[in-house]
């Protein structure tokens, strides 16, 4: 178990949601803190935005290694220059945003890219740090955040066991404790098919850290089920509208959304609570209503039990359905009104 300002982090707790802005502001400030208040109001327990500038995360050139070539991509044929140009948050709005994340009772944190976006959030005393997939790779960053001894989500999209191996042990070794470890697939948007939750269990035996998901894909039904895996941490993208657009609007979730999302995860934690047989406190009124055997025609001392006034009927007075079998041709040592229900002191 982990604490990120005032929220536990582990399985005795309902899992922690992070709502992702990333660029669905669209330049628009009062966009953002509108995606600001609509999480609070869902219930995250957190909002994420990315710190980075389209200098720092890449160069300013249009030949084909910088131009997104692929066919299915929500950006073909941008520029990654001009993607990070539209997609980045401004740097004099983080404090803005933090601020009003702390007014709404939610912690406010962001992904730096490069040293000095580690340098600029430190300036803002953020509670945590989370790396992107695509940085997990990036152990002198790694490193840099780790030496913080803050809290570090980390995603592993596209990552081997050994990569994900080197990155835990740099941020551990640069004296980083408290870190979560996120699976994610690192399409825009990712198909339940290409998720592969089950190996969240895994993840958490091999590296012995809370475990979370970074889900891209449509809908709340992988997150929801990756709960039941020991997911702690749930990060989703969010937008105001999906209809408005915006560089990841496609594959996030709308203010409703994310309030369901909220609730049935925590449904499926609460759902899963321990190994238990019987039951529960919760049942015991319930009991009455199973089946029993009951006297269904009214019978005579020394008449026996048969077929026509024997009866395996609802409620659960009488003796249970198992003693049918045995209890037919047994004798009757009292007068019994049909409806009553069957004890041994009558045989």
């Amino acid at each position: 178990m982990m604490k990120i300002g005032d929220i536990h982090i582990g399985s005795d707790h309902p899992p922690f949601i992070i709502a992702e802005m990333s660029g669905n502001h669209n330049q628009s400030l009062n966009k953002a803190l509108e995606i600001v208040e609509a999480a609070a109001e869902a219930g995250a327990h957190a909002l994420k935005i990315q710190t980075y500038k389209a200098d720092t995360m890449t160069l300013n050139q249009t030949n084909q290694q910088f131009v997104i070539s692929d066919k299915e991509s929500l950006w073909k044929n941008q520029s990654l220059y001009k993607l990070y140009e539209k997609a980045h948050t401004p740097w004099e709005w983080h404090d803005a945003i933090f601020s009003r994340c702390k007014e709404l009772g939610m912690i406010g944190f962001s992904s730096p890219f490069d040293e000095t976006a580690v340098d600029f959030l430190e300036t803002l005393n953020v509670p945590c740090y989370k790396i992107a997939s695509f940085e997990c790779t990036d152990i002198p960053l790694i490193r840099k955040v780790a030496a913080l001894n803050k809290p570090m989500i980390i995603s592993t999209g596209m990552c081997t066991a050994a990569e994900i191996d080197e990155t835990v042990r740099a941020a551990r070794d640069a004296g980083c404790e408290n870190i979560v470890l996120l699976k994610c697939t690192s399409t825009y948007p990712a198909t339940p098919e290409n998720t592969n939750i089950r190996t969240i269990p895994n993840m958490r035996e091999i590296w012995g850290c809370e475990i979370g998901l970074s889900d891209h894909t449509m809908g709340t039904g992988v997150a929801v089920a990756s709960v039941a895996l020991g997911a702690t941490v749930i990060e989703k993208h969010v937008t105001m509208s999906r209809a408005e657009g915006g560089v990841d609007a496609a594959f996030s979730l709308e203010p409703d959304e994310l309030a369901q999302l909220v609730t049935e995860t925590k449904r499926a934690w609460h759902g899963l609570g321990k190994v238990h047989y019987g039951t529960t406190e919760a049942e015991g009124a319930s009991m009455k209503y199973r089946r029993s055997l009951y006297v269904a025609k009214d019978m005579k001392k020394g008449e026996h039990f048969t077929k026509e006034n024997l009866r395996v009927i609802r409620p659960g007075y009488g003796l249970p359905p198992k003693y049918y079998d045995i209890l037919l041709g047994k004798q009757v040592n009292q007068d019994i009104a049909s409806g009553t229900p069957v004890k041994w002191e009558m045989i």
